[in-house]
């Protein structure tokens, strides 16, 4: 079926194949953030393994946000393609 699309169709299309598996990989490494990171307000301390746990759950975080604020911007579906391309790092000079 992808064999009758034009190249420029597909080619977006595994832009995005490839940035929802990114996405994904990266919220799935996010298990046990939240229990981790209400262990003080539930009375606990932190030991410095688990701070350096919580700071790098932390950065992974910081690098998806811009993939939620997107989303939440009125007509965003519209600029996923635009973002993607954005995004994609392969077009920059090195």
């Amino acid at each position: 079926m992808t064999s009758r699309l034009p190249s420029w169709w597909r080619q977006l299309l595994l832009i995005q194949r490839r940035e929802l598996g990114h996405t994904l990989a990266e919220l799935a490494a996010l298990r046990g953030f939240m229990p981790l990171l209400m262990k003080v307000r539930n009375g606990g301390h932190w030991t410095p393994e688990e701070k350096e746990i919580l700071l790098a759950h932390l950065r992974r975080l910081s690098r998806l946000s811009p993939y939620f604020m997107l989303l939440l911007l009125p007509g965003s579906a519209l600029l996923l393609p635009l973002y993607a391309w954005w995004l994609d790092r392969r077009r920059l000079k090195r």
